[in-house]
C-alpha cells in the first residue's frame, strides 16, 4: 500500500479522535444541559446537516479542479477551529449558536470528504482500492475509540465545553501531521501539467467543464439508483448516529461512562476486525456485501427493542448490540467507500464522491427527525424499533433486484 494512504489513516485517527471526543455527545448536550425534546432534537440535528447537504455535491466538482490535497487541508484546518467557536456557543449556553456552529463543523467537513476519498483512490487500484479505504477506516476508528471512550470519561469530569477545546486542538494536530507528510496524488501532478503545461512523469489531464461533469453524473442511471436506494437505508442504519445513544442514555438510563465505553467497542471492533472481514470480501460483489450489512444493522436494532421491552441485562446487551450493529457497519463500508470511486471516469472521481455524499446524506438527514418523532410518538420499544427499521426493506429490494444486475461486474467487485 503506498505511504500516503498509510499515513493518511495515521491523520484520520487523530482526526477522529477531536471529532469524536463531542460529537457523539452532542445530543446529550441538547437533551440534558439545554432541556430539548426529542423531536426537536431530531429537527434540530437535521438542520445541522442542510448546508453540507448542498455543499458537498460541490466540493467534489472542486476536487477535480482545484486538487485533492489542497482542498482537504485547507477545510481540515478550518474544521479545527470551528470546534473552538462550538465551545464558546456551549459556553454560553445559545442553542442558535450551537446549531450554526455545529452545521459549520460538519460543513468543513463535507468539502473534505470527496478529496479524502479521491486522494485515496488516486493512489489505488481494484482490490489494493478496497484495502485502502479500509486502512483509512481502521485508522479513523482507532481514533474514534479513544475520543468516545475518552469524551464519555471527561465530559463527566470537566463538562462539554472543555471537552469541546480539546477536540479543537486535535483536529488542529491532525491536519499539521498530514499536511507535512502527504505527496501531491498522481492525479494532482497531472491536473498541474495540464493547466501549466510543465512536465509530469504521467500524461496531463484537464477536467471537463463543470456542466459537463453534472451531465456524466446524471446519465449514470445505475449510479443514481444506487445512492438512492443507500439513502433510502440510510433513514433507518442513520439511527446508529443520533437517535440510539440518546435512546440509550435518557430511555434506557445507561450513563455517559458507560454509553462511551459501548462506542470505544464499536472503534476497537472496526480496528481488529475490518481488515480481516475486508479481505474475506475481496472478490464478493459489493452491492451483496451492502445488504449483507443492512440485514445486520437491522437485526441489531430490532434486538435492541426486544432488550427494552422487557428491560432484561440492559448493560450486557448494549454491549451485545453495539456488536452487531458495528458488524452491518464494516460490511456496510466496504462497498460505500469504495464503489463511487470505481464507477467514476477517471476525471470524475471527485465529482461522484461528491454527489454520492449529498444523495446518500438526504438520507441521513432524515433520519433523526424520523426518530425524534417516533421516538416522542410511541412508548413501546419494539414499535420505535419496528418502525424505524421499515425503511431497509424496499432499499434492500432495490439493490438486489435492479442496481446489482445493472453495475459493471468488474466495478461491483470488492
Amino acid at each position: 500500500m503506498d505511504r500516503n494512504v498509510r499515513w493518511l489513516g495515521v491523520g484520520g485517527a487523530l482526526r477522529a479522535t477531536g471529532q469524536s471526543l463531542i460529537l457523539p455527545f452532542l445530543v446529550l448536550y441538547l437533551r440534558n444541559v439545554l432541556a430539548l425534546g426529542y423531536l426537536e432534537i431530531g429537527i434540530l440535528v437535521a438542520l445541522t446537516g442542510v448546508l453540507p447537504l448542498l455543499i458537498v455535491p460541490f466540493a467534489g466538482l472542486l476536487t477535480d479542479r482545484a486538487g485533492r490535497r489542497s482542498v482537504f487541508l485547507v477545510a481540515l484546518v478550518l474544521e479545527g477551529l470551528s470546534y473552538f467557536a462550538l465551545a464558546g456557543a456551549m459556553e454560553l449556553r445559545s442553542l442558535v449558536a450551537v446549531i450554526v456552529l455545529a452545521s459549520g463543523t460538519q460543513v468543513v467537513g463535507a468539502i473534505a470528504g470527496p478529496a479524502i476519498s479521491a486522494y485515496v483512490a488516486d493512489f489505488t487500484t481494484g482490490s489494493d482500492r478496497t484495502l485502502g479505504f479500509t486502512w483509512l477506516r481502521i485508522g479513523w476508528n482507532v481514533g474514534f475509540t479513544v475520543g468516545v471512550f475518552s469524551g464519555g470519561a471527561l465530559i463527566g469530569f470537566i463538562g462539554f465545553v472543555d471537552v469541546a477545546l480539546v477536540a479543537g486542538g486535535f483536529l488542529l494536530a491532525g491536519t499539521a501531521f498530514v499536511g507535512a507528510l502527504l505527496d501531491p496524488s498522481p492525479y494532482d501532478l497531472r491536473r498541474r501539467a495540464g493547466a501549466h503545461g510543465g512536465p509530469s512523469q504521467a500524461p496531463a489531464v484537464r477536467p471537463p467543464s463543470l456542466r459537463q461533469s453534472v451531465a456524466i453524473v446524471a446519465r449514470d442511471r445505475p449510479f443514481l439508483v444506487f445512492c438512492g436506494a443507500v439513502a433510502l437505508s440510510a433513514l433507518a442504519i442513520g439511527q446508529w448516529g443520533t437517535i440510539f445513544p440518546l435512546y440509550v442514555n435518557t430511555v434506557l438510563g445507561i450513563p455517559y461512562a458507560v454509553l462511551g465505553a459501548g462506542l470505544s467497542l464499536n472503534g476497537l471492533i472496526v480496528v481488529f476486525g475490518q481488515a480481516p472481514m475486508t479481505r474475506a470480501a475481496i472478490g464478493r460483489r459489493h452491492t451483496d456485501l451492502y445488504l449483507w450489512g443492512l440485514a445486520a444493522y437491522v437485526a441489531g436494532f430490532l434486538l435492541l427493542g426486544v432488550v427494552a421491552q422487557w428491560s432484561f441485562f440492559l448493560v450486557p446487551s448494549f454491549f451485545v448490540v453495539v456488536f452487531v450493529l458495528t458488524i452491518g457497519e464494516n460490511l456496510a463500508s466496504i462497498p460505500t467507500t469504495t464503489l463511487p470511486s470505481n464507477l467514476a471516469p477517471p476525471t470524475e472521481i471527485g465529482a461522484y464522491n461528491g454527489f454520492f455524499s449529498a444523495i446518500v446524506g438526504l438520507g441521513f438527514l432524515l433520519a433523526p427527525v424520523a426518530g425524534g418523532a417516533v421516538l416522542g410518538g410511541s412508548s413501546s420499544p419494539l414499535v420505535v424499533w419496528g418502525t424505524l427499521m421499515a425503511p431497509a426493506v424496499p432499499a434492500g429490494a432495490i439493490l438486489a433486484f435492479y442496481v446489482t444486475p445493472r453495475l459493471p461486474p468488474d466495478a461491483n467487485r470488492a
